[in-house]
């Protein structure tokens, strides 16, 4: 996984996958098959892990039974098979309306909250990308970030609208004194003036959701991101530009949520076939 630089956060993912998985056996790794796969699967959902979960845990097993068989050369077979994987909805992205994110920011006093949440919700950054946002990607000038490392190792530049450029502004001018290149500090604790975490900031989420009484997390302010862009007629590779998507595929399931823009495109294609049937 190093060699394929994927990111510290997936290697230290994947291990404790195995991990568990290991410590849960009661046979050697060399004598599993699948039925002690179909067992683990009963003990992994018995603690209500979600399906998408439970085939993480499976896609970590099955690669490293090919990394046992292709690196180590052990004479194993994979157990993990195809009816294995668990079957998954594939619910429609969730986003906030207009007066829900008005109700959120109403609750956030806070200058440096306030600008992280604003670069979620108008440059659509993921929260591990604001946690490791440094002085040296903003142009303020120019009104970008540059991304670097984002999700698959990918490097992008998104863009600040007025009302992101001026939270994210105002907390520079406000953050305390520091030596560290990351931009968002902690504020209290033992920690104070350490770059807060990805943790740190989702329980900064899920205080304000609570204060604003709204079920919302930190990629739901993607999602708005997208749909709002949607809804004002941008285009899908724009959006899967600034959102870092792989494919447009992905970018696309929020054409399902597009509403507004569904109901325009109807009512004009409409209108145009009316005319031509009255004109006939």
């Amino acid at each position: 996984m190093k060699r394929r630089n994927c990111s510290p956060n997936t290697v230290k993912n994947y291990m404790n996958i195995i991990k568990h998985f290991v410590i849960w056996l009661d046979v050697p790794v060399e004598g599993v098959i699948h039925t002690t796969v179909s067992r683990y699967i009963d003990y992994l959902m018995k603690k209500r892990l979600t399906a998408k979960t439970v085939n993480c845990h499976l896609d970590g097993i099955r690669q490293f039974y090919h990394y046992l068989k292709e690196e180590e050369g052990l004479s194993v077979t994979n157990p993990i098979r195809k009816n294995h994987m668990q079957k998954m909805s594939r619910p429609l992205p969730r986003h906030l309306k207009d007066e829900q994110t008005q109700v959120f920011f109403k609750a956030v006093s806070c200058p440096r909250d306030r600008a992280m949440f604003m670069l979620m919700l108008r440059c659509g950054l993921r929260v591990e990308e604001v946690a490791n946002l440094t002085i040296g990607v903003i142009d303020i000038k120019r009104r970008t970030i540059l991304v670097e490392d984002g999700k698959g190792a990918k490097d992008r530049i998104v863009y600040m609208s007025d009302d992101a450029l001026h939270s994210l502004a105002f907390y520079l001018r406000v953050r305390p004194a520091s030596k560290t290149r990351k931009i968002f500090l902690v504020k209290k604790g033992p920690y104070t003036g350490q770059p807060i975490s990805i943790r740190g900031i989702q329980k900064r989420m899920e205080y304000y959701a609570h204060e604003a009484k709204l079920k919302v997390s930190c990629h739901h302010f993607r999602h708005t991101m997208a749909t709002q862009m949607l809804n004002a007629d941008a285009d899908l590779s724009t959006i899967q530009d600034l959102l870092g998507h792989s494919s447009v595929k992905t970018t696309q399931r929020y054409c399902r949520v597009s509403n507004l823009k569904v109901q325009r495109d109807y009512f004009n294609a409409m209108e145009v076939i009316m005319q031509r049937i009255d004109g006939s």
